[in-house]
């Protein structure tokens, strides 16, 4: 069975990578071989994901596959949102400026930083002693 895809996409956010793929449907999104209210139970969550179709009112046009990996659950969904917004803009171009608007097409680039040597945390130093 092959499965003709209109647009696939790539999301990521701090260390989650989501890759997308659009076909023709009814608003089905699948994450991992599961449904999207089994993966992401927090209705909040739930909400981040469906941004980019509720803004162009697309919710009920396309079947959404998702491979996603990485991170926890918050970066996961921000970087399935990212991907699903380039997929669409992929699909319509048009669509481009309202979803750059809501500042759905910007990667957020920030991770954690590294443990730094010598010290506890990456900034906190330890506490200083004067005798």
């Amino acid at each position: 069975m092959e499965v003709n895809y209109i647009a696939n996409a790539l999301g990521r956010r701090k260390c989650a990578v989501a890759r997308v793929y659009v076909t023709e449907g009814n608003g089905k999104i699948t994450i991992n071989k599961r449904d999207l209210t089994e993966y992401f139970p927090s209705p909040i969550l739930q909400f981040v994901v469906k941004q980019p179709l509720n803004l162009l009112d697309v919710a009920e046009k396309y079947d959404i596959k998702v491979n996603l990996y990485g991170g926890g659950y918050t970066g996961q969904s921000q970087a399935l949102r990212l991907a699903i917004a380039r997929a669409l803009v992929k699909i319509n171009a048009e669509d481009k400026k309202a979803l750059r608007a809501e500042g759905l097409m910007t990667r957020d680039s920030r991770s954690v930083e590294r443990k730094k040597p010598g010290r506890p945390k990456a900034r906190r130093r330890f506490q200083f002693s004067k005798r």
